[in-house]
Formats: C-alpha cells, structure tokens, sequence
C-alpha cells in the first residue's frame, strides 16, 4: 500500500489556470498517483480525513468518484509521513528542485503543481472527465511530447546490413584467420579451420540422416568443444538447434521433442539413453567422417530458424520460440553497447539451454575471437576466478545472483577482463559500484531482454557506477525498437510505468507450431514504420527516464526470474495440482541468501490432514531442477482478494522453512556440527538441519554453495576448497574436514 494524497484545496491548480476540484480532481490525482506507483491501494488525505481506496479491481474513473464521495475517513490508514514521490532523480519533476509530493507534519500535500505532476493530473482530469467509463489503467496520459520521445529515444541504428546466416559469419572469420584458436575447452582446442572441419563433417551427417532446411535436430550435451561444433553442424545443415537443459528429466526432455517434431539428435555419448527411442541419436564428435570432398553448406537465408528455445508456459506447457539468423545476428553484431572484438576472449558458462548463450557462443565466433569453455560441472566463485585468470578472459557474462556473488567475494576475479556483462534479474546498484571502483576503465553492461526477442532488448552500458539507488536497463540496442504502452496500447509520457514491448530484427518468427500464443505475445505495433510490424508484449513494467533510459520495475504479471531462467510460476502450480493429493497451490519467489531468488509453493491438501510428504520428489521427475519449489508449505487456504484473485502478499511469512527431506532428522552432537547447523539455516533458511541431511537435496545450489564456503572460510580462518561441499554434501561429513582443517 502507498499512501499518498490530494491538495488540502478542493481546487487544483494546474496549467491554464485553477480547474473546479472536489472528488473529479481528486479522482484525477488519484489516477495518476496510482498508475505512476502501480498500487493497487492507495489512501489519501482529503478534506474528510485519510481515504483507503481499493483500486484493485481497476475501477472506471465514475466508479472511483463514486468510491470517493461514498469513502468513509479510516482512522488505520494514516499517511505514511516518510514517503516521497517525484524528486528530481527519481524522474517525475524536470523543472523544480522540490519534490512534488512532500511529507509533513500534518499530512502530504502536492508541491510544483506547474510541474510533471501537475501536468499529468491535469491531463487525467480532462479524460476522465470526458470519458468517464475508461478504467484507470486506460487513461491516457500522453502527450504529443510522447510521439516525439519515441521516435528519439525508443529505437537505436539498424542490425548488420548484410543478410547472411550465422555460420555464414563464422566462415568468413575462418577465411580471415584460419590458424587463429576459435574454442578452447580444457584439453581440446579447434582453430577455426579445425571448427569449420567439424561441423561440415556434422552438417553432411545430418543431412545424410533427413535433416533439411527448417527442420529442428536436438541437442543434449555438456559445455565442450564438441558441443560447439556440433551447434555450428546443425546450422550448416540448414535446421535449427534445440538445446536440451542436461538436468531436466528424462519425460520432460521427450516432451520438448515431441512438441519440436524433432526426429534425429546430437547427444554426448553419456546422456544418449536420456532420448527417446524416436529420436534418432549420433553422439557429438564421435565416428565422424569428414565431409565429402567439395560438400557445401546448405543454403538458408537469414530469416530462416537458427535455434528454437522453450519458455516456461503459464498453462503447465513450455512453448518453443523459434529464432531466426537475422536475430541473432542483431544480437552479436557492432553496436553502441558494446564492442566485441578478434583479440576478444569469451567467457561460455551459461547452459545452452539457457539463451544467454546465443550471445556467449556466437559474438566472439562471429568476429574472430575465441570462446573459452568452462569445464563441465558446478560452478564456484574460486573456479571460475581461478579460469577467467588462467584463460586471459576479456569479457564475461554472469546471471544477477553469480555477478554478486563474485563481487562480494572475489572482485579481484574481474582484474583481466575489460567488459562485464550482467542480467536475468536485477542487479544492485552497489555491487556495480563496488566492481568499477576495484577496477577503474572496466566496462560494465547491464542487459535485459526476453527470450522472444533474443537475449537483450535493452542495454545500460557505463563505466561509472549508477547514480541512483537502481541499475537502468538502458537503451535499445542496435536493430532493436521499444515502445512502453498501457493497457489499451497507448503510449505513457516519461515516468509512467507501462509495459514494455519490444520489436525490429531481434524479434522471434514466434512460438513453435502455437499460431493462438504467438497472435496473442507477437502484437500490431500501434505505431507501424513498416506495413504489418509486430511487437512482442514483454510483461515487464518500465518507465523511461528524463535521460532517455529505461527503468525496470518489475513483471506486470508475476512471471519471474529464478538463477538466470525466466520462470512462469502457473507452469509450476500445474505441476503441483495434478498431484491428487492437492486441491489448490500459488507459487511466489523469496530472496535467498545467495542474493538470487528461489520457488516457495504454498499448498491446499485436498485431506487437511495429508501432509504432503514426497511432493517435491514427485516434481523432481517432472520439472526441470529450476522449477521445484525450495520448499512446500501447506496452507488450509490461500487468501483472496476482493476480486477472487490470491493474494500473495498476504501469504505467511516463510523465513525460516520446515526440513522436507527424507531420512530420519539426527541432531547435532558436537560444536562444530552446532555451528555448521546453524550456518546452514542462515544460508538455506530451513530449520532443524539434521547432521545426515544433504546440502543439496535440502535446496542448496552452487550459489549457495559458494556462499556457504566463503563464509566458513573468513568465520573459521580455515583453507576450504571450493568443492568440498559437493565432495562432502552432510554436516557430519563437512565438519570432519572443517575440523582437520
């Protein structure tokens, strides 16, 4: 709830003149306070005392007048005294100094009503007046100074003039440098002769096994040299890549098939018997003939599929957004974010499985750099700062929580790189801060964007910290266009929050053989420059900044970003209450204390007395690691709304979880055991932890790990390795080492 207010006077003074108040001019103040903060209760102090007001339901303006003339004082909602809306940096008032909603004494009261507030309030009131039965949501609040921000700020250059296909690109650095190391994974290294001789040779098997232009061929394997190839391969053949998450469960990877219609697939020899028996399968990088003499890559066009990459969905069924050459080639060519150069040394960490690793395997590939590839396995911060030094790393991309980790931790581990790349979620303005200061020159890019329009949509790229308190996601990047609408697909003037909807050369064709969910995500821009445009409806609330630059603000709906993946928590309540045993199930996110965010499902039981023991297990088998729930907390029944619609903010407090692992609970019995007992309840957030229980099988993740090492270490003055934990997942196995340390 935020509480803000109208004038003391029942007249509001707004350019032009005094216009005649009472509950209309409240209603506009109101309107506006309401879209700029996107609260859904708002109290106001008015001449008849402080009003609580439900905009939940999205009223019309009539409706909401009738609620003010109707609202009874509410002596439990006084104004919240410290709350400020509107100072110069936070970007609703360019013209006074002042805010434009200050707190006193004796309530909050609107200041500088000559300025933006004024003029949004002034702009509502003339709609609302003249439209009354538009919902708040739909006022419009825009002026012709909207049109004109667009076209300067909402679009930046053109993608790569020439239209040819990745590998394409590929080749031509092959031509340029042959000898020159394109992939470095541990013992294998491929120059880019070698690279192009691999996956031509993967390219003619595929072709040889049916593949033709169009087609998708799956792909299941660890990071390695091998698995670079081989997603060069299935380009050169002409299909279309689908790279499998290596965790996720046998069923689920079937399903992803089926649903991609893919019938012949690269696999490591060790994870081939995940695939179903009608795939057919050929092992990455093993019993490979070289291509036939003269054997030529098959012709496609940049606007053929490059890579097909599921999202959660939020009915419980992934979609598969099919992106095209052109995209990715927006993605990894020059732009005024950032620079990647032949001398450049790339960091492939991500899954590849996970989009982030478009632009980590194909910008340095697609100009002449070379891709370092972190070995297989689980990541800590000490490996990875041990790597970057060990392969001269020049620019890296990390997930939010990683990023943090590292510079809490090891900020020393960024001394060789000369641009950070960091996203998917929200990075804190200190740890930016804190990573420039260590290392003055450093470039640092914070990238946002969906999966539909190819990994970022916008970029912050500086090499001085943010101002503020928050990290902008910056500006479109090259070949890109955005547009921040509200919910009737108008324009919002500068500071409004809206949703933000991205377009241009980055756009996925859509979802895989889903033409209902692409017609309803993928648009008509309201604003065409081209006949037929489309753009896609990010979900994500944003506003634009007085200095062009795009403030995020969090999912207009409650999609959220879990350890880098986007994840639709419906998809995960599907899962859960196809169990029998369930009744009714909301999922919401929590901050661990790795500095990510983790799944908390809060369950009906079909029984109240079921307890729901085995439910997480269940959805082990089911769902990718991501998507299980950290933990599983029934509930007799979720709260609702006035609208019927649960109320997550009135869920329980779950700081501290209930152990839910199987085994029999033994306490800690020595000081040591105590100590790590309590340690990984402050980590974990679970209590009690038994001395047998498995860090992992608890919740933990690498992250987490890392973070648990780390304090060990500066707590105890101990010399731990980084994978201890994995190697000694228990309390009593870890206090053991910890002691002989």
């Amino acid at each position: 709830m935020t509480t803000l207010v109208n004038p003391t006077s029942r007249a509001l003074a707004l350019p032009g003149g005094a216009v005649p108040g009472g509950d209309w001019a409240l209603a506009a103040v109101v309107t506006v306070l309401h879209r700029l903060t996107t609260q859904e209760t708002v109290c106001v102090d008015s001449l008849r005392g402080v009003l609580r007001l439900d905009l939940s339901d999205d009223p019309s303006a009539a409706d909401l007048v009738a609620r003010i003339a109707t609202a009874r004082p509410d002596d439990g909602a006084a104004p919240d005294l410290t709350y400020r809306v509107g100072d110069v940096d936070g970007g609703w008032d360019d013209e006074a100094a002042t805010p434009v909603l200050r707190a006193t004494a004796d309530g909050v009261h609107l200041t500088g009503a000559e300025g933006r507030l004024g003029a949004l309030a002034g702009r509502a009131l003339a709609e609302i007046s003249a439209r009354p039965g538009r919902r708040l949501s739909s006022v419009d609040l825009a002026d012709a100074d909207a049109v004109s921000w667009v076209t300067a700020f909402g679009s930046r250059g053109s993608a790569r003039p020439e239209a040819r296909p990745v590998h394409a690109l590929v080749a031509e650095q092959a031509r340029l440098a042959p000898d020159a190391v394109a992939v470095a994974a541990g013992e294998s290294t491929l120059t880019y002769r070698e690279l192009e001789a691999a996956a031509d040779a993967e390219a003619a098997r595929l072709v040889a096994a049916g593949v033709r232009p169009g087609d998708v061929v799956g792909v299941l394997g660890v990071r390695s040299a091998a698995l670079i190839a081989g997603l060069l391969g299935v380009l050169k053949a002409g299909g279309a890549y689908l790279a499998l998450d290596i965790e996720a469960p046998a069923p689920r990877v079937a399903a992803l098939l089926a649903d991609a219609g893919v019938t012949v697939a690269l696999a490591d020899e060790t994870l081939r018997d995940r695939l179903p028996g009608t795939v057919r399968a050929f092992v990455l990088g093993e019993n490979v003939d070289a291509a036939p003499e003269g054997w030529r890559p098959v012709e496609v066009t940049a606007g053929e599929l490059a890579y097909v990459s599921y999202t959660s969905g939020s009915t419980g069924t992934p979609k598969g957004v099919a992106v095209p050459h052109r995209a990715v080639v927006r993605l990894v060519g020059p732009g005024e974010w950032a620079e990647f150069r032949a001398t450049d040394v790339f960091l492939q960490l991500a899954p590849v499985a996970f989009d982030a690793s478009t632009l980590e395997i194909w910008a340095p590939l697609t100009n002449g750099g070379r891709l370092a590839v972190f070995p297989a396995g689980p990541v800590s911060t000490d490996k990875l700062a041990t790597f970057l030094a060990e392969q001269s790393v020049t620019v890296a991309w990390f997930t939010a929580g990683l990023f943090h980790q590292l510079v809490a931790a090891r900020t020393s581990a960024f001394a060789g790189l000369r641009h950070v790349l960091a996203g998917g979620d929200v990075i804190k303005a200190d740890a930016v801060r804190k990573l420039l200061k260590a290392h003055p020159g450093l470039t640092f890019t914070n990238g946002y964007g969906p999966t539909e329009n190819t990994t970022f949509t916008a970029c912050w790229t500086s090499t001085d910290g943010p101002a503020g308190g928050s990290v902008p996601i910056g500006r479109p990047i090259t070949g890109t266009r955005v547009l921040v609408l509200d919910a009737d697909l108008q324009l919002v003037p500068i500071g409004v929050p809206g949703q933000l909807y991205a377009g241009g050369a980055g756009l996925a064709r859509g979802y895989l053989n889903r033409p209902g969910a692409t017609a309803a995500a993928f648009v008509p821009s309201p604003l065409p420059t081209r006949p037929g445009e489309r753009i896609y409806a990010t979900g994500d609330l944003v506003r634009w900044l007085p200095d062009g630059t795009l403030d995020f603000l969090g999912r207009a709906d409650h999609q959220v970003k879990v350890n880098g993946y986007r994840v639709e928590p419906g998809e995960v309540e599907a899962a859960i209450v196809a169990d029998e045993r369930v009744r009714d199930a909301v999922v919401v996110t929590q901050p661990d204390a790795a500095g990510g965010k983790r799944l908390l499902a809060y369950v009906t039981p079909a029984d109240a007395a079921d307890e729901l023991a085995g439910l997480r297990d269940g959805l082990r088998d089911r769902l990718p690691a991501y998507l299980v729930p950290f933990a599983v907390i029934p509930v007799e029944e979720l709260p609702l709304n006035r609208n019927g619609k649960v109320d997550r903010a009135a869920l329980p407090s779950a700081d501290r979880l209930p152990r839910d692992v199987g085994g029999e609970y033994v306490a800690p019995a020595t000081s040591t055991e105590r100590y790590l007992s309590r340690l990984w309840g402050d980590v974990l957030g679970i209590e009690p932890i038994g001395v047998e229980d498995d860090f992992f099988e608890l919740g933990g993740h690498s992250l987490m790990a890392g973070e648990l090492i780390t304090r060990l270490q500066d707590e105890l003055s101990v010399e731990l390795s980084a994978q201890t934990l994995y190697l000694r997942p228990t309390i009593a196995e870890l206090a053991e080492t910890v002691e002989q340390a």
